[in-house]
């Protein structure tokens, strides 16, 4: 997949900055005509772009495919029959991207179990249920017949990834699109640490089994198990589960399942972080499947969340220190809440910058639960949020240049966009501040009856895991 060495990385390097700059100035003449007023986009260049996009991204595996797995799912500033390009030719890299050489694969599993596959597992398909950034995921059952699914490493993915790491100039030209105003020096290190965390799936398999222990039983959230004897260190077995992609539910869904898919989401997203200051860092849609009707307690459709390898848990300090920004966000305490931006951060010591516009971006990040209740994420609301930072037109470029992103914040942004996108997908409307609240306020009572299910399971368990202070 990769070649080593330096003329390799240099290659991939190459590659890499002439698929960025070709993007990046497809997506910039997009502006330029709105902004101009001169005439329409070429439909068709867009098309062909996205699909360029998807080989080049696709083929190379590793983070060049992992951009584009962002950018499959975000609403970014375009207008919807253009941006609806770039989402379908891309949606492949998360549900069905191309498929590494079953030799090769089957190589990484001999060198790993000291045997062939067929000798492993009672049974095994070499024919990849999904591929993904790092590696793919093949049917397979054991001798005691549990069905489960084998992620395998791509081999030599380990040594492209570090060499995009090295190589992160070459994003500059469609980072500086989707991000302007980031500095990508100061978070290298928090995304190499995320990236080891990927490339390692023993400790994958630690960080699945946390959320699987912290998620037992539940009625309505599903985390599938490792199977911890048969892990290695570029091979991941996990439990089976049967259900829908989300691509395909959320196009023929009933608006009653697509309403409670997307509070499920969201109950996950935040009831991770508010009981056990953990986060899943990936939430692309490729890693939701949507179980049939009957398998939650209440007869309902129950969601599973797959891939846990950018997982991240917050020190006690700061999620304190979240937990002091979303207050004041929410009670309407400028002051407060612009202090603790300076403390977390945000503000560095000796800037002057508009305290004012820092809070008002602030607060159109936290829109959905400080809004009027209850609201509805759309893709618009989506891309206004990613347009506030990247958009040079924007009211709060000027001051967004001035800040620094904390390095504990990166995969938080990632959430932040990625969730906004999906669940304006669903078209996901609901009384999200209350719903938050059950998971951060202490004696809040449930919002919903998806809540009322919740909290019944969290009193049943006595949880032994401490909570956040």
């Amino acid at each position: 997949m990769a070649s080593n060495g330096l003329g390799g990385r240099i290659r991939r390097g190459q590659r890499l900055a002439r698929t960025s700059v070709k993007g990046a100035s497809g997506f910039a003449n997009s502006r330029a005509r709105r902004l101009t007023g001169r005439g329409h986009d070429d439909q068709q260049a867009h098309e062909d772009l996205a699909a360029e996009l998807a080989s080049v991204l696709g083929e190379m595996k590793g983070a060049a495919m992992k951009l584009g797995q962002l950018l499959s799912f975000v609403d970014l500033d375009l207008p919807p029959e253009v941006r609806s390009a770039y989402h379908d030719a891309l949606a492949q890299l998360r549900d069905a991207a191309p498929a590494f050489d079953p030799e090769a694969i089957r190589d990484v599993l001999e060198q790993e179990y000291g045997a062939p596959p067929e000798s492993v597992f009672a049974s095994f398909d070499p024919e990849p249920l999904a591929a993904a950034s790092i590696g793919q995921v093949h049917a397979a059952k054991l001798e005691d017949g549990r069905d489960v699914v084998i992620k395998v490493q791509y081999p030599g993915v380990a040594e492209a990834v570090r060499a995009d790491l090295r190589n992160a100039t070459a994003f500059a030209p469609l980072a500086r699109f989707v991000s302007p105003n980031q500095e990508i020096e100061p978070l290298l290190d928090e995304l190499r640490e995320r990236i080891d965390d990927e490339l390692d799936y023993e400790r994958e398999a630690q960080y699945q089994r946390a959320f699987a222990t912290r998620y037992e039983g539940h009625p309505f959230i599903r985390v599938p198990d490792i199977v911890g004897e048969m892990c290695r260190n570029r091979v991941l077995v996990t439990e089976r589960v049967h259900g829908e992609r989300f691509s395909d539910f959320s196009s023929g869904a009933s608006p009653q399942d697509r309403q409670r898919v997307g509070e499920i989401i969201f109950r996950y997203a935040f009831g991770s972080i508010g009981r056990f200051r953990l986060f899943n860092g990936d939430p692309h849609p490729g890693n939701y499947l949507v179980e049939e009707p009957g398998s939650a307690a209440d007869g309902g459709v129950r969601v599973a969340f797959l891939d846990y390898g950018s997982v991240k848990m917050f020190t006690r300090e700061r999620y304190a220190s979240m937990r002091t920004i979303e207050r004041a966000m929410a009670s309407g305490d400028r002051d407060t809440a612009v202090a603790a931006l300076r403390e977390a951060g945000f503000l560095p010591p000796n800037a002057t910058v508009d305290e004012d516009v820092v809070y008002e971006w602030f607060r159109l990040y936290t829109k959905a639960v400080i809004d009027e209740q209850p609201f509805e994420f759309t893709p618009e609301f989506a891309a206004e949020v990613i347009r506030s930072t990247t958009d040079p037109r924007s009211p709060y470029s000027d001051v967004l240049r001035q800040l620094n992103l904390p390095s504990d914040y990166l995969l938080l942004n990632r959430i932040q966009w990625g969730l906004n996108s999906v669940l304006g997908k669903l078209g996901a409307r609901g009384h999200w501040r209350a719903i938050r609240d059950e998971y951060v306020a202490e004696g809040a009572e449930p919002a919903t009856e998806l809540g009322v299910l919740d909290q019944a399971w969290w009193r049943e368990r006595n949880p032994r895991i401490d909570p956040p202070a």
